[in-house]
């Protein structure tokens, strides 16, 4: 009789543990990663980031009076280089270090316009930080496998093709750097699944 019971318990737990796994792995093919936001360009449109799918795109908080802002410049010849590839730059103008970013999205826009000649994807400011962090950057700093504050402007995330976080490069890592250029490359070769 025990070990019936003992054999009838043993299957429950297994049977329960494999469908815990099953549903934990459905979860985990359904995230759809960055995809589930909608953010507003630096015009106030509403842009779905879903409208990416299939790209492989860089996330960067950016700011204009901090002394890596000339990762602007940067920023825009990697873009130029691989945007016919299927690469995408969406940079967030945020104000939370240093308040380097104290700007109207119109000031921002006129800066990168003139200064940089920006043609990537430019979006309204946001905080990436703090109480008011914007749920985006709560994902990408809390909800995948790069965790961690963002400690200052021009922290890059890279995205695959399917919106999962795959990389993140530190403030100091230019956008141009060999090892940015690697992972790029190598997320272009992939498809989309």
């Amino acid at each position: 009789m025990k070990r019936k019971f003992f054999s009838a318990f043993l299957a429950v737990v297994f049977l329960a543990g494999f469908v815990f796994a099953q549903e934990k792995k459905e979860t985990a093919m359904k995230d759809p990663g960055v995809y589930s936001f909608t953010m507003k360009t630096i015009d106030g449109q509403e842009k779905p980031l879903a409208d990416y799918k299939g790209d492989v795109l860089m996330i960067v908080n950016v700011a204009s009076f901090c002394g890596h802002t000339p990762q602007y410049q940067n920023l825009e010849e990697l873009y130029k280089k691989y945007k016919d590839e299927g690469f995408k730059i969406l940079a967030f103008p945020a104000n939370n270090f240093g308040g380097q970013e104290p700007g109207t999205n119109k000031e921002i826009k006129d800066f990168c316009d003139t200064k940089y000649h920006v043609t990537f994807d430019m979006f309204s400011k946001i905080s990436v930080k703090g109480d008011d962090q914007h749920p985006l950057y709560h994902y990408l700093t809390s909800d995948t496998n790069f965790k961690g504050d963002i400690g200052w402007n021009f922290t890059k995330f890279l995205v695959d093709r399917n919106g999962k976080v795959v990389a993140r490069f530190a403030t100091k890592v230019l956008p141009t750097d060999d090892e940015v250029i690697q992972k790029i490359k190598e997320l272009l070769t992939e498809k989309s699944s």
